[in-house]
């Protein structure tokens, strides 16, 4: 494992503070998109299809503060559309930073090199690249020649002047356990990802591909053998254990949906940051007026094969700081 002591210290204190207040449902982590834009088109993305005038919205700074402040999440994911479209994104998470928040810029890369003197390194910064193969499949999933070459140019730029990058993969149905153990040894080993996260695809109701999407059986299956023989330990991986185990059907849970909420130019989405069922206005609002017990495998056929980080990782989270014994496993990795 390879979440840092000073995130694992302070996700821990949270997590504390929030039963000694009696809370029951509080974001783990906010997935912001500041904007929807893009200058890329994946098959697979459900974000850029919002109409045009939507698109060429930015959403300002102090708006985007306000709604961290406003939910309190210790941890911000930079979401979108590609973050560093946005002209003030730096602004952004400088601000957020003094604030002491964990901020995780997700970026395609593509203009990371022009971008990269608007930030500096800092332990609570990391850039998320996202890799979604080695090159044929990651430049077939964004549909672009030459974007995994220049993701990785960028990612080594990055890391030669100081910065914690991170990658983001996800997997479809095309995908084989030897696609996942390749391109996980990779970012591994050749190029030094400091954390790796991983998910498998969620169909996305807007997104122009909709035949390569992973079922649960599908994915425990593609998860337990690309673990198997002790690869699971050796990689960097961003994630609890249980959020593993559960990747490989040792474990399961229910959806936590409000564990990492979605926030972005039209409010805060109902119920998660994949599914659209309407914006709330408030945090508050997102949370008493949004019937959670509608959601989940087993209640909503929307939710029938996901298995995403966005809704479990929280539930392996909340898992893990309810019993002594994964607390223990997921601190020593």
């Amino acid at each position: 494992m390879a979440v840092s002591l000073r995130q694992s210290v302070r996700m821990g204190s949270y997590l504390a503070k929030q039963k000694l207040k009696g809370n029951k449902k509080f974001p783990v982590l906010l997935e912001l998109e500041p904007l929807f834009a893009c200058n890329l088109k994946c098959a697979g993305c459900g974000k850029i299809q919002q109409p045009h005038t939507v698109l060429k919205q930015r959403m300002p700074v102090e708006q985007a503060i306000a709604a961290v402040e406003e939910c309190g999440a210790p941890m911000v994911s930079l979401a979108g559309g590609e973050p560093l479209m946005h002209p003030q994104i730096h602004e952004i998470v400088n601000e957020l930073i003094k604030r002491k928040k964990f901020v995780f810029l997700c970026t395609n890369a593509l203009l990371l090199p022009k971008k990269l003197d608007n930030f500096k390194p800092s332990p609570y910064f990391a850039f998320v690249v996202h890799i979604d193969g080695l090159r044929e499949r990651h430049d077939e999933s964004v549909c672009k020649e030459g974007v995994f070459d220049s993701a990785v140019e960028a990612i080594r730029l990055a890391k030669s002047r100081g910065f914690k990058v991170n990658t983001n993969t996800t997997f479809f149905n095309t995908d084989t356990p030897q696609t996942v153990i390749d391109v996980l040894n990779y970012l591994n080993d050749d190029l030094g990802i400091d954390e790796m996260e991983i998910s498998p695809a969620y169909a996305y109701e807007k997104a122009p591909d909709q035949e390569h999407f992973l079922g649960v059986s599908e994915t425990r299956e593609l998860f337990r053998k690309a673990f198997a023989d002790g690869r699971r330990k050796k990689w960097r991986l961003n994630h609890s254990p249980l959020f593993l185990d559960f990747l490989e059907g040792k474990q399961d849970f229910q959806c936590t949906p409000w564990g990492i909420p979605s926030y972005s130019l039209l409010g805060w989405q109902r119920p998660c940051y994949l599914m659209a069922d309407g914006y709330a206005k408030s945090w508050k609002e997102l949370i008493e007026d949004t019937d959670w017990d509608a959601f989940g495998r087993g209640k909503d056929p929307r939710c029938a094969n996901c298995m995403a980080h966005c809704g479990y990782e929280p539930s392996a989270v909340l898992a893990t700081v309810g019993s002594l014994k994964e607390s223990i496993r997921a601190f020593r990795g």
